[in-house]
């Protein structure tokens, strides 16, 4: 059964948390893959902690890791392991990161974890066995009105100049009751799972940003899909997650930004020259 292997991931995730809380606390050192995309050593270590776990126990399985470990067999299983979503946060000292651990079998995602270390908040879910925090049951808001939801997005490090989401949470800011982007994209889908925020969008995710948290979201009873509302594919680098509800609405919206009916910006220049104005 899917939940059978939970045991073994919850455990894994909070080795690898435990870690991570250690550097954060000792305020790790900074490299950079690219012009802003960043790396620490607490990846680097939290990866392979997480991945000898793994070959000890599966040495079969495939894995997909961010940090470079790529199996690629064609076996039935694969993981996909995030060993630290929110590495930006996680190197200036702000306490919003997990560890994201995720099982798929045949192409079926059936389990994941993420383990939050700083709140010592373990979510988990199972294919068909619903979703926890901490053991506890936990399901999606039931918000349904886009008026009166709370939603969260995120941006890339890097290429930020090529991505349109600025237009996005400026139009679903105006609609909502407002927009966070705390800079984990697992935590912002377990906090919809959770039902602490109603829905979450991003572009240009990879498979183990999302592969734990989509799973997290289904099983809470929550939606997730690509930005036209089509089945959402682990591959597909969009990702639009809400509790059910409020999806019609949020699609609505995209495919609005998306045809160019959009409201402008207040411009800068106007309101600069009106703060000079006397009163």
């Amino acid at each position: 059964m899917s939940s059978d292997f939970l045991p073994f991931i919850e455990q894994t995730a909070r080795e690898a948390g435990a870690l991570l809380l250690r550097h954060f606390k000792a305020r790790v050192k900074i490299e950079y893959k690219g012009d802003v995309d960043l790396v620490t050593v607490a990846d680097r270590e939290s990866e392979t902690l997480i991945v000898g776990r793994i070959r000890e126990r599966y040495p079969k399985h495939d894995i997909l890791g961010e940090e470079g470990t790529r199996s690629e067999t064609g076996a039935d299983y694969k993981w996909y392991i995030d060993p630290l979503d929110g590495t930006t946060n996680f190197a200036h000292g702000f306490p919003v990161f997990c560890v994201s651990i995720a099982l798929e079998h045949k192409r079926q995602r059936i389990a994941g974890v993420l383990y939050d270390p700083t709140r010592d908040e373990l979510f988990a879910a199972a294919k068909g066995s619903g979703a926890t925090l901490n053991g506890a049951r936990i399901s999606v808001s039931k918000t349904a009105k886009l008026s009166e939801a709370l939603v969260a997005t995120g941006f890339p490090s890097h290429k930020r100049h090529k991505n349109p989401n600025i237009h996005f949470y400026h139009q679903i800011t105006l609609r909502t009751h407002g927009v966070r982007r705390a800079g984990s994209a697992a935590l912002d889908l377990a906090n919809v799972a959770s039902g602490r925020v109603d829905g979450f969008w991003e572009f240009n995710l990879n498979p183990w940003d999302t592969a734990a948290g989509v799973l997290l979201v289904e099983e809470a009873g929550g939606r997730v899909t690509d930005f036209n509302g089509g089945a959402f594919d682990i591959s597909s680098r969009e990702v639009c997650a809400s509790n059910a509800e409020l999806h019609p609405a949020l699609l609505a919206e995209f495919r609005a930004i998306f045809e160019g009916r959009v409201e402008g910006v207040p411009d800068a220049v106007e309101y600069a020259a009106a703060r000079k104005a006397p009163k």
